[in-house]
């Protein structure tokens, strides 16, 4: 049996109240996992709690397997008319899929690419949904490494615009969004700025932190498509890095409306 039908097992043994551990918390719960097995064990009766055990988790699998051949058996009891309709229905989905990659495409998504100006980042916010702005100046180090993972992560995430823009000509713009600290993020959704990354402190304080770390923070403010874990960051960050993370919650932070009559 696979580890994930012995969880299962397991778990189910523990429901039925026969460990009766869910009564308690802490270090009063793990007692009263291990005390049934104390006593077991204590009256020679490990082999039928292991033959009890192997017959829930064939149970389990039973299950699944029903499962599994009702949607075998759904599908084979399908006439070539509803089976047209379902590829139909996943031909459209494709298709919609496909349009919309092509929009998100002619808006200048998909690539990672420099604005000239402040007036260019209104219509620029406006016209797609989720939108990361690196603000950096040229004599700023670290700007470059930002640049390296945003670039990485602008051809992955096409459902998000990357673009940067040069501070220093954009004065108003940084002082309205309180930017200080070089490099920052401002992360902007509907026409509005949800949250910034501030310098690296969400990633590890640290300049080698990898891009899936900054992918990961990303998917915290919901900017981008993620598909890890949010509740914490990428395993490969930290081995690397320890626990030099800023723990990071989804909300609004300085909500900022944009209008074209700002500039």
């Amino acid at each position: 049996m696979s580890e994930s039908l012995l969880g299962a097992a397991f778990l189910n043994f523990c429901g039925a109240g026969r460990l009766q551990a869910f009564h308690y918390s802490g270090s009063d719960r793990s007692q009263a996992c291990t005390k049934p097995f104390r006593k077991m064990a204590s009256a020679g009766s490990a082999e039928m709690f292991a033959k009890m055990l192997e017959n829930q988790m064939v149970q389990t699998a039973n299950l699944m397997e029903q499962q599994l051949d009702a949607e075998i058996n759904k599908l084979d009891q399908m006439d070539d008319d509803e089976l047209d309709r379902l590829k139909e229905r996943r031909l459209a989905a494709l298709k919609k899929a496909q349009q919309q990659k092509q929009d998100w495409l002619s808006k200048g998504h998909g690539e990672y690419r420099e604005i000239s100006s402040e007036k260019d980042f209104f219509p620029e916010v406006k016209e797609s949904k989720n939108v990361i702005c690196h603000f950096y100046k040229e004599s700023t180090f670290r700007c470059k490494i930002f640049d390296k993972h945003l670039t990485v992560l602008a051809k992955k995430h096409i459902e998000t615009k990357f673009i940067k823009l040069n501070v220093e000509k954009a004065p108003f713009l940084t002082e309205r969004l309180r930017i200080k600290v070089i490099p920052t993020l401002a992360l902007v959704k509907d026409g509005k700025t949800k949250d910034y990354v501030v310098g690296f402190t969400d990633l590890g304080n640290t300049d080698d932190f990898t891009t899936e770390i900054l992918e990961w923070r990303l998917g915290c403010a919901d900017i981008i498509n993620y598909s890890g874990n949010i509740l914490e960051p990428p395993s490969l960050g930290q081995k690397k890095f320890g626990t030099n993370f800023t723990k990071v919650e989804k909300k609004t932070i300085r909500e900022k409306t944009y209008d074209s009559d700002s500039d």
